[in-house]
């Protein structure tokens, strides 16, 4: 546990270095960017005084790590308001987006997968994979567009552009975020789904279920019962890395439907070159990732004997 979570701190620290040094390889002066063509040489260096650019990278990469470590996110290039007030909204919006697509897609996931393990060889299942097949080799953006253009321009069923307001109640939020949670949830299901699908196959020549099938059990409850009470472990490694996906996920999606997360929020910043608002949001999907990473790794852990033995 405690070589994981050293490991965990290490890639966070790798990680905080290369979101920097990508920062500061952006082409073009920030001062200069925010004053604009018609700024003064004297303007501009005032300007970077002010931001602390006049200051060596790796000096302003160690203030700004160690404030983040103290939970100052610093305060942002356009807006001069502290980063720390800006991200919570933002984060929420986000966290209320991923929750909705988990609580939707990972359920009817797990059902879909397991009916194919029952019916394995069907019509059924050869029809069902080759769908889940397909939405998993299309891209987000492909699946959302296609959304926007059947149920925002032709059936005028859902808006395209998602203005969360959680003051117009839940409802209005949840018709809001439909298609991005439409988007995400198809290819996490397509994921979870044949990923369930095949634990659950692949556990069929174990002896416990040769032995549940020679005591005369249906095959729904040596698939229900037996497969996959035994299926537990791998399916929650595979949710959660499903999950963690979504972190990556929804930087596209909430471009396309406007979404006001944090990936909106850090495309507009890296539009206007808000480097300590880029830095704070790449950082915060980062540690999110690195997190789930960390607890798909403990479920295959808990749920694997022999990985425990491994370990102890």
């Amino acid at each position: 546990m405690l070589t994981r979570l050293l490991g965990a701190c290490a890639v966070l620290l790798t990680v905080s270095l290369l979101v920097f040094a990508g920062g500061e390889m952006l082409p073009g002066d920030v001062a200069q960017i925010m004053l604009g063509e018609g700024a003064t040489e004297t303007e501009i260096a005032q300007l970077r005084q002010q931001l602390n650019l006049d200051r060596s990278a790796p000096e302003r990469y160690l203030d700004w790590l160690g404030g983040m470590a103290r939970g100052d996110w610093g305060v942002s290039y356009t807006t001069k308001r502290p980063i720390g007030e800006i991200l919570p909204v933002r984060a929420r919006n986000t966290a209320l987006l991923t929750a909705l697509t988990t609580m939707l897609a990972v359920p009817m996931a797990l059902g879909l997968g397991v009916l194919m393990a029952l019916f394995t060889g069907t019509v059924f299942d050869r029809w069902a994979s080759v769908v889940l097949l397909g939405l998993s080799a299309m891209p987000e953006f492909l699946i959302a567009t296609a959304g926007v253009l059947v149920f925002a321009v032709r059936l005028h069923w859902l808006p395209a552009i998602s203005n969360i307001s959680l003051a117009g109640g839940f409802g209005e939020a949840a018709r809001a975020l439909a298609l991005p949670v439409l988007t995400l949830s198809l290819i996490i299901i397509a994921q979870i789904a044949r990923m369930t699908r095949a634990t659950l196959v692949s556990l069929a020549d174990r002896p416990f279920i040769e032995m549940a099938q020679l005591k005369g059990a249906s095959r729904l409850r040596v698939v229900l019962v037996h497969a996959l009470a035994n299926a537990i472990g791998p399916l929650a490694n595979i949710i959660t890395l499903n999950v963690a996906f979504l972190v990556s996920g929804v930087v596209v999606v909430e471009t396309i439907f406007a979404v006001p997360g944090l990936a909106q929020l850090m495309i507009n910043a890296v539009s206007t070159r808000d480097m300590p608002v880029v830095e704070a949001c790449a950082m915060i999907f980062c540690v999110t990732y690195v997190l789930l990473l960390l607890a798909a790794d403990l479920f295959g852990t808990v749920f694997n004997p022999r990985l425990r033995r491994s370990t102890q």
